[in-house]
């Protein structure tokens, strides 16, 4: 066996929802290539969780083992930079000899950042091939990597889940083969009617398109694309001679809603679809023979411990985050309950156990959702039905475990909860929203470029701190 630690090669993707993808049993077959890949010599975590939406939080505690407590991080267009005691895995593995390179992420520092040319797009500019894009920059820099002695940590985010949904052809027909004009479908019209995304939807649906199940077929487009563009990777890591000795690492910032919870193709709101993403692992040097899959709970901040034993690499930080090998073998607890938060559009916080989710609202939100929604996730896993008002005892007793739990983590950090802290600088008014109108009228995102800049808008701000 080799000496050299293994590489690393991490995509990070954006907006990729769990239960959209063939790994994870969705019926369509949109994940044929990390479907393959993953057969063998991989661990699948069943129930990987981002509690804390949308990106910022999300891609900070996945590259710290943290909770947003400790990053101080819980807004997507949060001010300032990740709390300074927290640690990064680039960092991390820099001081064990790596290189460590980004492509398309520079919101945690690596000793590389390279930007593919990735357009959002429009229609009127045409389909997008931001995968394509991104491994015009990757195979490249796998080369220059994969020729270096020292092992390297490459880490790609690749944004084709992220709206516009765009996918080239052949995908975009891939999944829906109905007529998206049909003037008798009326499924859009709600989506067109929300003012605060309307004017954006209309910058990338093809022009007339009355039928949402389209647009949701654009998403899983979006994924086949991505998938197939993906697979030039890893057979590259083969081509190179290194896919024994690299440690294939995929998982997600947050989940997408399509055309559930009125939360229309966005990342907002705590519900089960931003909520669920996938984690896989695979290292043919260490996890030889079958695939393995467990149904343990857990989050994004388990990743870096996880990894870091997989490498054999110790430290002394106190991760909030555990090893998921010390987990699956009973050696660490498991953790099903976990405190879930959003600063994107709107600002609410809550509790998500395996059977019932809390969500308390911090402000008055623009989908005049109520201010306190539960959900029975055994009985209702669409979260269709709001029973706040039939069961006020579960209401408080979870409401209990937010503040217990905001409590003792504000005593461990030193810092208030960042929830709150970030309440005059989340939605860009200085103050909370005094009602839903208020919302509604001041939040509007116009064209995919005011997506890209609110998405850039975080790293701006730290640059400036």
């Amino acid at each position: 066996m080799s000496a050299k630690k293994p590489n690393i090669l991490f995509f990070g993707v954006d907006s990729l929802r769990r239960d959209r993808m063939s790994l994870y049993g969705y019926n369509k077959l949109t994940t044929p290539h990390i479907d393959r890949y993953f057969s063998t010599d991989s661990v699948i975590f069943n129930q990987m969780f981002s509690p804390s939406i949308p990106t910022t939080p999300g891609y900070a505690s996945m590259l710290t083992g943290m909770d947003c407590f400790s990053t101080d991080v819980v807004a997507l267009r949060h001010q300032g930079k990740v709390a300074p005691h927290c640690k990064t895995l680039q960092q991390v593995l820099r001081e064990a000899g790596y290189n460590t390179v980004s492509i398309n992420y520079d919101q945690t520092p690596f000793e590389r950042h390279l930007q593919a040319k990735v357009t959002w797009g429009g229609w009127e500019q045409g389909r997008s091939r931001k995968a394509e894009s991104l491994n015009e920059v990757a195979i490249p820099e796998l080369e220059r990597l994969a020729a270096d002695d020292k092992p390297f940590f490459l880490f790609l985010r690749h944004m084709d889940p992220h709206s516009p949904y765009l996918a080239p052809e052949p995908f975009e027909r891939m999944f829906y083969t109905g007529n998206e004009f049909d003037p008798n479908n009326k499924t859009l019209e709600p989506v067109y009617a929300f003012k605060p995304f309307c004017d954006y939807f209309r910058t990338w649906f093809p022009p007339g398109c009355t039928d949402a199940e389209y647009i949701c077929a654009q998403y899983d487009a979006e994924i086949a694309y991505m998938d197939a563009c993906m697979s030039i990777l890893f057979n590259k890591l083969e081509a190179l001679g290194i896919a024994e000795d690299t440690i294939v690492v995929l998982t997600s910032d947050h989940g997408e809603t399509l055309y559930e919870h009125d939360c229309y193709f966005d990342h907002h709101g705590l519900y089960e679809c931003t909520l669920k993403v996938p984690f896989a692992v695979k290292y043919p040097r260490k996890l030889k023979g079958v695939t393995k899959r467990y149904d343990n709970i857990c989050q994004l901040k388990d990743i870096m411990p996880t990894l870091l034993y997989l490498i054999g690499i110790e430290t002394d930080i106190k991760f909030d985050g555990r090893n998921l090998f010390d987990v699956v073998a009973g050696k660490a607890p498991e953790e099903p309950e976990m405190y879930i938060t959003e600063a994107t559009w709107m600002r609410k916080h809550g509790w998500r156990t395996p059977e019932w989710k809390l969500i308390l609202a911090l402000e008055p939100d623009f989908h005049y959702k109520p201010p306190v929604e539960l959900y029975n996730l055994i009985m209702d896993p669409g979260e269709n039905h709001n029973v706040a008002d039939q069961y006020p005892e579960i209401v408080k007793l979870y409401t209990d475990k937010i503040h217990a739990h905001i409590e003792k983590r504000t005593a461990e950090t030193g810092r208030e909860a960042p929830i709150y802290t970030n309440a005059t600088k989340w939605n860009g008014i200085g103050r909370p929203f005094a009602s839903s109108d208020e919302a509604y009228k001041t939040l509007h995102i116009g064209d995919p470029e005011t997506a890209k800049r609110l998405q850039e808008l975080g790293e701006k701000r730290k640059a400036q701190n």
